[in-house]
């Protein structure tokens, strides 16, 4: 059993997939990065930050000690981490930035268990084929990628614009589950 610090449909989704037990207590921080902050260390704070904030609820309101999942994901290219579209141009501009070359999907988990914080990074590389201007315009009228990092879902209509991925599908997806297994056996539990 653990405590989900994420409202997250995906995390959730590949948690049941895999059996564990959760519950969800979305931290609800404000997630801002920092001035220096690099894309890997904004993502391995900012599950943290979740962690550590879940945790504390737990304490205060003395329930059960099980391990607090926190976790971030970020769509980087040029450096820069995109984030989630703030409306229509914001995303078909994220996706034209995307069509036709590699970008790098950073996806950390931080399990904040018996006050000691365990914290992994995987890195993915995703080559999106080149898009034509009405491929953007019909993928974003799905509203699909309204909410996700970078304006696209892996798991979805967009998997047919990967021509090429390095390193995990759940990563990309929103929760790396070979670095959260290792983390669950770390700490004692029969993993995942």
């Amino acid at each position: 059993m653990i405590y989900l610090a994420s409202a997250s449909p995906r995390r959730q989704e590949l948690l049941r997939q895999l059996g564990v037990e959760f519950d969800v207590m979305p931290s609800n921080i404000h997630e801002v990065r920092a001035a220096g902050e690099s894309p890997a260390q904004y993502v391995a704070r900012v599950a943290g930050d979740k962690a550590r904030r879940v945790a504390q609820w737990v304490r205060e309101r003395g329930l059960p000690a099980h391990p607090v999942l926190g976790a971030d994901t970020e769509v980087v290219i040029d450096g820069e981490i995109l984030g989630k579209p703030e409306n229509a141009a914001h995303g078909m501009d994220m996706l034209r930035r995307l069509a036709g070359r590699t970008h790098e999907v950073l996806s950390a988990v931080c399990v904040w268990h018996r006050e000691k914080e365990y914290t992994a990074l995987s890195t993915s590389r995703v080559t999106f084929r080149p898009l034509t201007p009405a491929e953007i315009e019909q993928y974003w009228k799905t509203g699909e990628p309204r909410d996700k990092a970078g304006a696209y879902a892996i798991q979805g209509r967009a998997a047919a614009f990967i021509a090429k991925l390095e390193g995990s599908y759940s990563g990309v997806m929103g929760l790396p589950l070979y670095e959260l297994d290792e983390i669950l056996r770390k700490i004692g539990t029969d993993g995942i």
